[in-house]
């Protein structure tokens, strides 16, 4: 004899079902497809039953479980219930829809897919980079998430959580660099991974993965990172040091190359022979940040590379003190000591790339030539010297300054209109 029966489901009636050596459901007599599963074990699920797509008896029979009874009340599983099969009236399909959800890519997921995909073209440093604040930060506070299910106030905390230093660990024996991303938190942290994940949405919605980037738009921390520029006393102090410190001749001729060209440690310190040509005063470097590129130098770094003998079987201008076939890596540690001595104690190497830009910008280069002097793929790179430039508006309060300061000495001063002068 079956125990099915229809009455309406409430509180009473629920808890007066009790559990048979067979399951058995209870219909709501009222809303159509609305159901309380009674298990024999005791355990009361309450669900709908409907046909998907409007199609009539042709339409597949489909099941969606709202809830467990204790877990939800019978009066919330009811009011869920007509909100599920108002839907379906409207041609929805709350089971097909739940599925799909299951289906749906993780962050974790999409993350392994633009490592895979996504990042093919980029040089392997920056792929480790970016494979590092994925699984230290990206992956445990957001991997588990649905991609479509991750909305701008997730973004958000997640910078928080990472400024805050939740996915942070201790430096373990000093094997791991001061600038490693997996090593610390902290704003400037959170900021270029945010920069990360907002790259790896962006990737998701050019393939239809989801429909848009909940990255854009959350404004991100300022990056800790600062800009250090080398005033004229400063470099001159640099200069000083570079002839008086007894240090390896090596470190001190890269540090040089680094000031008169305004390149990057690594293309320096790996620059080959064959990637120099004096005679077009340029070097033609095949491996740099941003792939192959042509740096134009100038008459002091030609000299300076002149005066560099070459060593036998190294294809590089400054070999491996050990390996002839490797490129020296010993930069910092000649740094250290050269930048202590000069009283430079807060210019990192990579300054002194910005002090060459700086020196262009306030010259009245154009930002443009310096981006090409630099090896800028992005305008928006070298707009960070636009401020270095030579501001009209500057002139222009010098000029007033100098006029009005004359005028309180009892002199004549002269405000001359720009465009005249």
């Amino acid at each position: 004899m079956s125990l099915n029966r229809r009455e309406r489901i409430t509180k009473r009636v629920v808890d007066s079902a009790t559990p048979a050596a067979a399951k058995y459901v209870v219909w709501d007599k009222d809303l159509a497809g609305f159901g309380l599963r009674i298990m024999p074990s005791g355990r009361k699920t309450y669900f709908i039953t409907y046909r998907a797509g409007g199609g009539g008896r042709s339409a597949p029979q489909r099941e969606y479980k709202i809830g467990r009874h204790g877990e939800i009340t019978a009066d919330q599983a009811r009011a869920e219930a007509s909100k599920l099969l108002g839907s379906v009236r409207l041609g929805g399909d709350p089971a097909g829809d739940r599925s799909d959800a299951r289906s749906e890519m993780s962050v974790a997921d999409l993350c392994d897919l633009y490592l895979k995909e996504g990042a093919a073209t980029k040089k392997a440093s920056t792929l480790l980079n970016d494979r590092q604040r994925i699984e230290r930060h990206v992956k445990p506070l957001l991997g588990r998430k649905r991609i479509s299910a991750v909305t701008s106030a997730d973004i958000e905390r997640f910078q928080q959580d990472v400024a805050n230093g939740r996915t942070a660990v201790k430096r373990d024996g000093g094997d791991r660099k001061r600038t490693d991303p997996v090593a610390r938190g902290g704003k400037g942290v959170a900021s270029r991974t945010l920069g990360q994940l907002g790259a790896v949405f962006a990737f998701a919605v050019k393939r239809g993965l989801c429909p848009s980037n909940p990255v854009r738009g959350v404004k991100r921390f300022q990056d800790g990172q600062s800009q250090r520029y080398l005033s004229a006393k400063e470099m001159g102090d640099l200069g000083k040091a570079l002839m008086d410190v007894p240090a390896n001749t090596k470190g001190k001729n890269i540090i040089r190359l680094l000031v008169l060209t305004g390149a990057r440690k690594g293309e320096i310190e790996k620059l080959r022979w064959s990637e120099v040509d004096f005679g077009r005063s340029c070097l033609f470097l095949g491996d740099s940040k941003t792939g192959a590129k042509v740096v134009q130098v100038g008459a002091a770094a030609l000299e300076c590379l002149k005066s560099i003998g070459r060593a036998d079987g190294s294809p590089f201008v400054f070999p491996s003190e050990g390996d002839p076939a490797k490129p020296y890596v010993g930069t910092p540690a000649v740094w250290r000591r050269i930048r202590t001595e000069a009283g430079l104690h807060d210019v990192r190497l990579h300054d002194l790339r910005h002090s060459y830009a700086s020196t262009a910008a306030a010259g009245g280069m154009p930002l443009q030539l310096i981006g090409k002097l630099l090896g800028h793929r992005n305008v928006k790179t070298t707009a960070q010297y636009a401020h270095l430039a030579d501001d009209p508006v500057k002139q222009a309060a010098d000029r007033t300054a100098s006029a009005t300061e004359a005028a309180l000495k009892g002199q004549s001063g002269e405000v001359v209109s720009l465009r005249k002068a």
